[in-house]
């Protein structure tokens, strides 16, 4: 086992899961694949760290090199990180400050976990619903979409690792979704890796007085 499987047994343990296989049962992953990324028979890629440590509440810099920093980001009590820009792309993309950790926090909203965070709105892409500025916080819980998310607007993570704030419709065929803009064109039959409900959206100037610089 080498030092990046044992580390994705750690974090596994840290989780709550006593085995590999209740991990790779409760998120969908196949039970051999995972289990030889943790006994050091596969070596995983970083794309695939990226999933073990939002599943994990791990940093993935750390889950996949240790001299990356700590195994978890520090965050003030009562505040959860602000992870990524939307709507500064045409398409609606958020854009994360990739391998770096947050830089702005925002207080966990009404109704909120630690496992939330916050997407902050720029430009005017996303006009009626949020304004450039605004906050979006959404549980970071990295489950597939549910029924009830269809035909809202939800945070979504595609198959190509791309990370939209689009609202959710029905594919062509089961598995299969078409995701609408706010502004601009529906994307069709794209294949979903999680999806997450909107839980607060925070005007403007609130969140001008909220946002704090992460210490």
């Amino acid at each position: 086992m080498d030092d990046r499987s044992q580390r994705l047994r750690e974090a596994r343990l840290a989780k709550g899961f006593d085995t590999a296989a209740a991990a790779a049962d409760a998120h969908g992953w196949n039970r051999n694949t995972y289990a030889s990324n943790e006994n050091g028979n596969a070596p995983f890629s970083y794309r695939r760290a990226k999933e073990y440590a939002a599943a994990f509440d791990v940093r993935p810099e750390w889950l996949y090199d240790d001299a990356a920093g700590p195994m978890r980001a520090a965050v003030d009590p009562g505040f959860v990180p602000i992870i990524g820009r939307v709507g500064a792309n045409p398409d609606g993309s958020v854009l994360f400050a990739t391998g770096q950790d947050p830089t702005d926090l925002a207080p966990i909203p009404p109704g909120g976990t630690d496992k939330a965070a916050a997407l902050l709105v720029v430009g005017h892409s996303m006009r009626g619903v949020a304004d450039d500025g605004a906050l979006i916080y959404f549980e970071d819980q990295r489950t597939p979409p549910t029924p009830d998310m269809l035909g809202h607007v939800i945070v979504v993570e595609l198959d190509t690792e791309e990370v939209l704030v689009k609202r959710l419709l029905r594919g062509s065929r089961p598995g299969l979704y078409d995701l609408e803009s706010v502004a601009g064109p529906t994307r069709q039959d794209a294949r979903l890796r999680w999806a997450a409900h909107i839980t607060a959206i925070i005007p403007p100037y609130q969140a001008r007085r909220i946002i704090r610089g992460a210490a």
